[in-house]
This record gives structure tokens, C-alpha cells and sequence, in this order.
């Protein structure tokens, strides 16, 4: 009977075992079939067009992590999603949805390179580039703050004025690089003079990568340590998520509302220097195209968890590299990889909205 006892004591103690092991493995699994199955997906769409995508993606994965050169373009795309997805991702922790990252990265870039150009030429590097950076969040406060004011004093909504701005951003950036800002020499084109060599973020050796980065992490750091180590932080995510607890806890909401959206603002404003200072050189009609809303789907993408954040950032950069690989491999559009981010996108935000039920 002892023996009887003992073997079924143990049966039991296995099981359980086996059942917390499973229990510890399950989430793991379902996250890998979550980030598998875009790619599986996206595999179908390949086969549609008689592209091997087991080929397609080894060629993709060796054009991003084959060399050093690859993995340097995969961070260096992966920045300014950073610095955008911080600038949506801050803004949601109060309660907001700032979509406004593009046109403020694009007016970042608009000062940074206007006082680069007419005041910060002769500075050394030292002194140049951190008044650079200052001048690009600036820029972007500057355009975070209308969006702010008409939030706070107007009562309308950020989503609709952040994303009307976006365009007058645009429309901004070309009056000036068509105007003011444009070269002399440049045969007609529309573009800024090119800033002093001075001014230019230092690159690592063997690649295009800067310390813009750095940068890029550092914040994100930042940001993090604010939201979930300060007490701004807690007031933060108190009013995001209870706006009539806050109210009653005597929190001046609209107060809150405005600086969080200018810090956005400024977040995004350096992602718009970034690119100046570390890849274009020169202020373009095209600068920072899109790169606003890739941010925000990469906030979205990290359920606006700033160091999620980076992993997700650091995804859509590999993406988007490889899609120069898909043109080639292929002969699909470069701009198919699209289909791929949005899969991912779905993926994700569908496993979130499950696990919730």
C-alpha cells in the first residue's frame, strides 16, 4: 500500500510539473507564432508572384546581419522610429493620440537646419551640434504647441489637428527649401544649403551609423525611468487612465495635456536634427517622409512601453532595409514591404485585443 501511495505521489508531483512547465512554455510559444505567422502570411502573397519566400528571406536576413555595414542600416532606420514612437508613445501614457510625430520631426529638421545654415556654420563641433539639437527640439515644441493650444484652449481634438498639421508641416518644409532656404547652387533643385562638416553627427567606421542613436536609446531610457520611476510619471498614467481620478485628485489636466505634448514635440524635433545632422546633410522636401508614422506604428506596435519600444523600432528598420533586398531579389516594389508591417501590425494589435478577453 506504501508503495502503491508513494508511486501515485509521484505521478501527481509529475504532472504537476508538466503542467507548470507547459504553463511557462505556452506564452512563449503563442508570441513566436504571433511574430511567425506575418511572415508566413506575407509567404502566400510571395507565392502569389512566383517568389520562392524561403529564398526571399534568407536573402533579406543576410542583407541586414550578414555584415556590419547591414546591421548599421538596420539602427540607423530604426532612430527616428525611436524618437517618433517616443512622441506617440508619451502623449498615450496622458490619455492622448498624437499622430502630429511627422510634421514635427519636419519642422525639427526645418530649424535645426535654418539655424545650422545662418548661425551655427563657424561653431565647432562641441558647441554646433548640441545647439543644433536644441534649435530641432525647438522646432518641434513649436509645432507640438499648436496642437497643444488648440487642445487645451480650443477643445479640439489632438488626433484631427495633429494629423492636419502633418500636411501644413509639409507644405511648410517645401515653402522654405523652394524659398528662403534654398541653395544657390543648386541648379533649380529644391533643397537647403549644406551644413558646415562641423555640424555633422560622427559615424562609426565601416558604416552610415552615428551617435544619433545613442541618442535615440538614451531618451528612450528617459523616458521610460520618467514614466514608471517619478511621481510625474504616476500623475501621468493616473490621468491617462482615469482623467475624472486625476481631476478629482486636483490635477491641473490641461496643464498636464500641454507639456506632455510639447516634450512629444521636442522628442520628434530631434529625430528631425538627427536626420539632418547625421544622414542628409542638407534639408530636403523629403526629409523624415513617413517616418512620423512609422513611429507611431511602432508605439502602437509596443503597446507604448518606451523599451518595448526600442525592439519594435528596431523591427520596422529591418523591414524597411530589407525591402531594398525584396526590390532586388524579387522585382516587387521596394514599397510591398509595406504589406509586411502591416501584417505584423495586425498580428500584434490582434494578439493584444485576445489576451484582453
Amino acid at each position: 500500500m506504501k508503495q502503491q501511495a508513494s508511486t501515485s505521489t509521484n505521478t501527481i508531483a509529475l504532472s504537476a510539473g508538466s503542467y507548470s512547465f507547459l504553463a511557462r512554455v505556452k506564452p512563449w510559444a503563442i508570441q513566436a507564432l504571433i511574430m511567425i505567422a506575418p511572415f508566413v502570411v506575407y509567404g502566400l502573397f510571395l507565392l502569389c508572384y512566383e517568389v520562392n519566400p524561403v529564398e526571399l528571406y534568407v536573402s533579406m536576413v543576410k542583407s541586414t546581419f550578414g555584415d556590419l555595414y547591414g546591421f548599421g542600416e538596420v539602427l540607423l532606420k530604426a532612430t527616428p522610429f525611436i524618437l517618433t514612437g517616443l512622441a506617440a508613445a508619451l502623449p498615450a501614457k496622458a490619455g492622448l493620440v498624437n499622430v502630429g510625430g511627422e510634421g514635427q520631426l519636419a519642422i525639427g529638421a526645418l530649424f535645426a537646419t535654418w539655424f545650422a545654415v545662418f548661425y551655427l556654420n563657424d561653431f565647432p563641433a562641441w558647441l554646433g551640434i548640441p545647439l543644433m539639437m536644441i534649435a530641432g527640439a525647438l522646432g518641434g515644441a513649436v509645432w507640438a504647441g499648436l496642437v497643444a493650444v488648440l487642445k487645451v484652449k480650443g477643445r479640439l481634438n489632438e488626433t484631427i489637428t495633429s494629423v492636419l498639421l502633418n500636411y501644413v508641416a509639409t507644405f511648410t518644409v517645401g515653402f522654405f527649401v523652394h524659398g528662403l532656404l534654398k541653395d544657390k547652387e543648386s541648379f533649380n533643385w529644391p533643397f537647403s544649403p549644406e551644413i558646415a562638416s562641423s555640424l555633422r553627427l560622427p559615424i562609426i567606421n565601416g558604416t552610415r551609423l552615428h551617435i544619433g542613436f545613442v541618442v535615440a536609446l538614451v531618451l528612450a531610457v528617459l523616458v521610460w525611468y520618467v514614466l514608471t520611476r517619478t511621481r510625474l510619471g504616476f500623475r501621468i498614467r493616473v490621468l491617462g487612465s482615469n482623467r475624472l481620478a486625476a481631476e478629482r485628485a486636483g490635477m491641473n489636466i490641461n496643464k498636464m495635456y500641454f507639456w506632455v505634448l510639447i516634450a512629444a514635440g521636442m522628442l520628434a524635433g530631434i529625430a528631425g536634427m538627427i536626420e539632418i545632422a547625421g544622414i542628409e546633410g542638407r534639408l530636403r522636401a523629403s526629409t523624415g517622409a513617413n517616418f512620423g508614422y512609422l513611429g507611431f506604428l511602432a508605439a502602437m506596435m509596443a503597446w507604448n512601453k518606451p523599451l518595448r519600444l526600442i525592439v519594435t523600432a528596431f523591427l520596422l528598420g529591418m523591414i524597411s532595409v530589407a525591402g531594398n533586398t525584396l526590390e532586388i531579389s524579387s522585382g516587387l516594389p521596394s514599397s510591398s514591404v509595406n504589406i509586411l508591417m502591416a501584417l505584423v501590425l495586425f498580428f500584434i494589435l490582434g494578439s493584444g485585443r485576445w489576451a484582453k478577453r
